[in-house]
């Protein structure tokens, strides 16, 4: 792996570069949070250690920083903070892990270790949306060609659904089971009903529908021919 150390306590910064460098791993080391900072956000890290307490910038700035620059590697904080709160601040500024000094080399190689085993974040998708037509999954809004419409959460769920599986047909079945949480079928055209309020909403006053029936097999919502 290929490691940040920012430790402005050269001893210590020297110790874990060695140790680390022994276990076969490529280490960097920054002693101050300036050149911290830069490399954290300029270079790519499987794991960054950081020291809490630095001189210039201190730790919890540089990890709010390079967050909100966008910088996902995990990170693993040092500090002789050991306090509940002094944790809290330091995983709610962002950090993956906490290891409060002094520390046995093994637990840090362990905790290093795990955190780089963790599968990489995934953007978290707020917003749904096929030609013209675009759901907030958030601000749970949903327009169409700038247009807002007012959906209710029946028919917020459906389109969600919908749009989810764009280009594809769903069936009457997959949308009682995951809209309606049905396993079973009432026997009530509550899906047709539904559907078609919802077609309406989305698709009247427009020169191309985005709803369509499949005869015999479902409905699918897809970009205009």
């Amino acid at each position: 792996m290929k490691l940040l150390i920012v430790e402005d306590d050269r001893e210590v910064g020297g110790y874990l570069k060695r140790a680390l460098s022994e276990a076969g791993h490529t280490v960097d080391v920054a002693a101050g949070g300036r050149d911290g900072l830069m490399l954290a956000a300029g270079e790519s890290y499987d794991v960054i250690i950081l020291d809490r307490m630095l001189p210039q910038i201190d730790g919890l700035a540089i990890l709010r920083t390079a967050r909100a620059a966008g910088v996902k590697t995990p990170v693993l904080l040092l500090t002789a903070l050991g306090g509940i709160d002094d944790r809290v601040e330091g995983l709610n500024a962002g950090g993956d892990d906490y290891l409060v000094k002094p520390f046995a080399f093994a637990e840090l190689l362990a905790r290093v270790n795990a955190l780089a085993r963790r599968p990489p974040p995934q953007d978290v998708q707020t917003e749904l949306g096929v030609a013209d037509l675009k759901l907030d999954l958030l601000k749970r809004t949903v327009s169409r060609g700038g247009r807002r419409i007012d959906l209710q959460p029946r028919e917020f769920q459906l389109l969600e659904f919908l749009l989810r599986h764009a280009g594809r047909v769903v069936t009457r079945t997959m949308l009682l089971e995951s809209v309606w949480d049905f396993h079973f079928d009432p026997k009530t055209n509550i899906v047709e009903t539904h559907m078609s309020r919802l077609r309406g909403k989305v698709d009247r006053g427009h020169a191309h529908e985005l709803i369509h029936t499949v005869r015999g097999a479902g409905y699918v919502l897809r970009e205009p021919d």
